[in-house]
């Protein structure tokens, strides 16, 4: 199967706001996480290859970058009945085994993907955060090597994540994502 890229984003548009359910009980809305000093949305799910070889790296920049008031969100947009690995006590499962320490919300009515206009996962969105305003400051991929982290030379999501907090812009010459397309209803 050949991978889906991303589109480019329009730097500086305002985040979506959505309510989704988490795989910890509760509810969420992005304005939840309005005090963070960025907000990175990952649309991702269980079964996709691309998304199963870098969950570890994901969870990892997750737990790194919460001391700095960083909230890494997870979304699942896939049809869930055509793709049952990603129904919601799925991603339960895999929450718990993988020890996320990031939300994981279920996108069941897929409004939330559309909105954003994500296309595949996983894909990153980094938002800077002013005043309880969100600015699209980033679009695209995790690193240059979703693979294997052994071959990693560049990480587009970090180095985007340190130009905002530096108070900087970061580069607008984004890699897009690439994975598996999201899976959307018929």
């Amino acid at each position: 199967m050949a991978p889906t890229h991303s589109t480019k984003g329009t730097l500086g548009s305002v985040a979506p706001d959505f309510k989704l359910p988490c795989v910890d009980g509760d509810t969420y809305q992005l304005s939840d996480f309005k005090n963070s000093k960025a907000i990175v949305v990952v649309f991702m799910c269980n079964h996709c290859p691309y998304v199963i070889a870098v969950q570890d790296r994901i969870n990892a920049l997750a737990q790194e970058y919460s001391v700095r008031d960083v909230q890494f969100l997870g979304i699942n947009s896939n049809d869930s009945v055509q793709y049952p690995d990603d129904n919601f006590e799925a991603m339960k499962v895999r929450a718990k085994e993988e020890n996320y320490t990031f939300p994981y919300l279920w996108d069941e009515s897929q409004e939330v993907a559309k909105a954003y206009g994500a296309v595949c996962t996983p894909e990153f969105f980094v938002y800077s955060v002013t005043n309880g305003v969100t600015a699209l400051e980033y679009k695209g991929r995790l690193d240059d090597s979703w693979k294997d982290e052994s071959k990693v030379t560049r990480q587009d999501l970090q180095m985007a994540l340190e130009d905002i907090l530096d108070g900087k812009k970061p580069d607008p010459d984004q890699k897009p994502a690439m994975g598996c397309s999201i899976k959307w209803k018929q």
